[in-house]
């Protein structure tokens, strides 16, 4: 049987007769009450103007301090095939009386028509790695119609952007929902009605407007309140408020798989250990069968979050094989774990970006992998906390211990929040080697790098930096990765 005939024999699917095209305007109009202008088709959705790409819609938001109507026209020099608009322009659009409620409309259509299985991902910690390894996972599953929300699309206007995104053809969707105060998850999971509704872990962040870790835990289980009928709930097992997750899922119905080295734990870490590249060699076991996996991202938050996303992969049906494999081969996001090897006198350092966000619990989590990570010297550069409220001066100055637990030689500390941490370290203290640790205290990225800078990276140094995303050491990791060799 020659090629052409073997391709006319393949058999077809019930989602072959879907369009290729992500929206029509007769789809757009019929969904959001609007009224098109033209007929047109979309490849993708879009808020920023900045972010446009050809074939997008472009939906002109309107904020408290900005109206996406007056990016109209850039919108479409970068190559808008339409806008969702509440008001007409000459260019093809589609009028609605209120664009963020047809937004939302929109993902509601989006979510209704495809037949795909929706895996929901919150947690103080960890949410965009975890949620990234499990869509990675599930692309190899489905080979390639796996769909998830990018970067940290995860408030009200970034959870609807991304559902509105997802092709009628997509068999799993993988979404990301964050929270600063109570009721947010419940209304963000309404929208996406998860199968399987993921929790990282529980930890102070945002504790300044929730108040207590246990109200933090509540907030997180809301998640499982949009939870599609027979869902699964994926919940920690190693936290101090496993109980109270388990009980919020088992009230909605759901089934529960727990993860971690608790002896209940479903999916349940039985070894790791490290590897040569600096990830870890782990086993688990779940129902009587054991799995064996590399995780390429080092320290053991990693561990932890590969249970998480085998537990997750496990319940949304899809491969547990591709799982590993997508632990397996997982490199660090920008500003969440990605590592650069930076010229410097003598060779190269390594700088380990985590720029994007800080919390008491990932502060530790990464101080105890630059503890073990091989190097000439540690640097911390270390940004304030944020959101931590009355709790924020004990929280920063309890930094010193795992400081000097990595045996850190130099440290940064950027913000004005970090003066606790400053003055814990102002009193001499020396970490496990019997050595002082030197530090500088700067008010903000630009004399962070000025610190950096007459400190003098060398050969050999590994580099930490972190912080909460408004301090800005991204433009500090920037500023010395773009040094030429």
């Amino acid at each position: 049987m020659n090629a052409l005939a073997t391709v006319l024999r393949w058999p077809r699917l019930e989602a072959d007769s879907l369009q290729l095209a992500l929206w029509t305007s007769e789809e757009v109009a019929a969904a959001t009450g609007g009224t098109a202008s033209a007929s047109f088709q979309v490849s993708g959705v879009e808020t920023d103007s900045r972010d446009v790409r050809s074939g997008d819609l472009f939906v002109a938001l309107k904020g408290e301090a900005m109206d996406g109507h007056q990016f109209i026209d850039k919108a479409f020099a970068n190559g808008a095939a339409a806008a969702l608009v509440d008001r007409p322009i000459p260019q093809p659009h589609i009028m609605v009386n209120n664009t963020s409620t047809a937004l939302e409309v929109l993902a509601k259509t989006a979510r209704i028509r495809a037949s795909a299985t929706i895996v929901g991902v919150t947690g103080s910690v960890g949410k965009t790695g975890v949620k990234e390894a499990i869509f990675t996972a599930l692309e190899r599953s489905s080979k390639g119609a796996a769909h998830r929300s990018i970067r940290s699309y995860n408030n009200h206007v970034g959870v609807p952007l991304s559902i509105s995104r997802m092709p009628a053809r997509s068999k799993f969707g993988v979404f990301e929902m964050g929270m600063n105060h109570a009721g947010e998850i419940a209304n963000l999971t309404t929208q996406v009605r998860p199968h399987v509704a993921v929790i990282t872990t529980i930890a102070p962040a945002h504790i300044e407007n929730l108040g207590s870790e246990a109200a933090i835990a509540d907030a997180k289980a809301e998640i499982f309140e949009g939870l599609e009928p027979g869902g699964t709930a994926v919940i920690p097992a190693d936290s101090p408020h496993f109980k109270r997750m388990y009980d919020a899922a088992l009230v909605a119905g759901a089934k529960v798989i727990s993860f971690g080295s608790a002896e209940h734990a479903n999916m349940r870490l039985l070894d790791a250990i490290p590897d040569a590249n600096g990830g870890s060699l782990v086993t688990a076991a779940m129902d009587g069968h054991r799995l064996c996996y590399n995780v390429a991202e080092p320290g053991e938050h990693w561990i932890a979050n590969s249970l998480c996303v085998m537990a997750a992969v496990h319940a949304a049906g899809g491969d547990m094989g591709a799982a590993g494999l997508a632990l397996a081969e997982m490199g660090g996001l920008k500003g969440r774990g990605a590592r650069q090897r930076v010229p410097v006198p003598g060779g190269h350092a390594l700088m380990i970006d985590e720029s994007y966000n800080a919390n008491p619990a990932s502060m530790r989590a990464t101080l105890a992998q630059l503890g073990q990570t091989p190097a000439t010297r540690r640097i911390a550069v270390l940004g304030s906390m944020k959101e931590l409220g009355d709790f924020a001066p004990s929280f920063h100055a309890q930094l010193s211990e795992p400081l000097l637990a990595a045996n850190v030689d130099y440290a940064v500390l950027v913000g004005p929040e970090m003066v606790d941490l400053a003055r814990e370290l102002g009193k001499g203290v020396a970490n496990t080697l019997g050595k002082p640790l030197y530090f500088a205290h700067c008010e903000n990225a630009g004399e962070a790098i000025a610190a950096l800078e007459e400190y003098g990276l060398a050969g050999g140094d590994a580099v930490l930096v972190k912080g909460s995303n408004s301090v800005g050491l991204s433009r500090l990791v920037a500023h010395f990765g773009a040094r030429e060799g």
